[in-house]
């Protein structure tokens, strides 16, 4: 596709802010989460985090030459940080509220709203994929999870590098905060969480006493060991070169608070 009718689509899409969407149009839990009540409940992430996390990209990937899709882009602050370092980045999110915020942050900067499940763009259109922030492993059916992968081969160029920022699922296992109250500007917010099978599940009820309504979401991630998300990662041509276990370079160990996966299409 010639540079002008790219970016022309991809204009077209970000003022329209609809892209299409895949699955099989059963309730999903991050279509009503990651809106209003989401942005309320964590306001602002930590931008010096975001910094570090695109550091650790390209102090071991390079200054990709040619575009990188950053997949899941939410509010768009690690989409800022590639950006900051010279990275022609677009962001690419499913949520409306989310792309919304960081339109408003990001002005010149192109975003495509459509699920990661069925990527709106050609084979190998990008030098990079990331992933930030654990956005992988949200769907129900693990083969969605795979499909996502094959997504971002295909889309990749030959070669091309990809990151997947994730937790730790061991860590997250042993450190789980059963139950926590806290009061979000004047309403009472409850969160509770389980594991339930392979997943981690988080139920967040918001309260407003006064008014006497209540809104209840909930957050439903599986919960891959390092072993399994690479294979899972291999079987869609995703090879593995590097693991880390935080955003400064440190290498994976069963302690760590994440598993960052660096690696290259093949």
């Amino acid at each position: 596709m010639p540079e002008r009718s790219f970016v022309a689509s991809l204009t077209t899409r970000v003022a329209e802010l609809q892209g299409a969407v895949g699955g099989s149009g059963r309730e999903e839990w991050f279509r009503s989460w990651f809106g209003e009540e989401y942005l309320r409940l964590y306001p602002h992430r930590d931008e010096e985090e975001a910094a570090r996390a695109v550091k650790l990209f390209l102090d071991n990937a390079g200054l990709p030459r040619g575009r990188t899709l950053d997949l899941a882009c939410g509010a768009g602050r690690h989409l800022r940080e590639l950006n900051r370092a010279g990275v022609e980045a677009l962001g690419l999110d499913l949520s409306r509220p989310l792309l919304l915020r960081a339109r408003r942050a990001l002005r010149s900067l192109p975003l495509v709203q459509a699920d990661m499940r069925t990527l709106p763009f050609r084979a190998g259109s990008f030098a990079a994929v990331t992933s930030f922030f654990t956005s992988f492993g949200y769907f129900a059916d693990p083969r969605d999870d795979a499909r996502v992968a094959r997504e971002i081969h295909r889309v990749l160029e030959p070669a091309g590098w990809f990151l997947i920022d994730y937790f730790n699922a061991a860590q997250v296992r042993s450190t789980l905060v059963a139950e926590e109250t806290r009061v979000l500007a004047g309403d009472s917010v409850h969160i509770a969480r389980s594991i339930e099978g392979d997943m981690v599940v988080k139920r967040i009820r918001i309260a407003n006493e006064s008014a006497r309504k209540s809104k209840e979401y909930v957050e439903r991630v599986r919960l891959y060991t390092p072993d399994g998300l690479e294979a899972l990662l291999a079987s869609a041509g995703l090879v593995t070169r590097e693991r880390f276990g935080d955003y400064r370079g440190g290498k994976f160990a069963s302690g760590a608070g994440r598993f960052v996966v660096l690696g290259r299409a093949e």
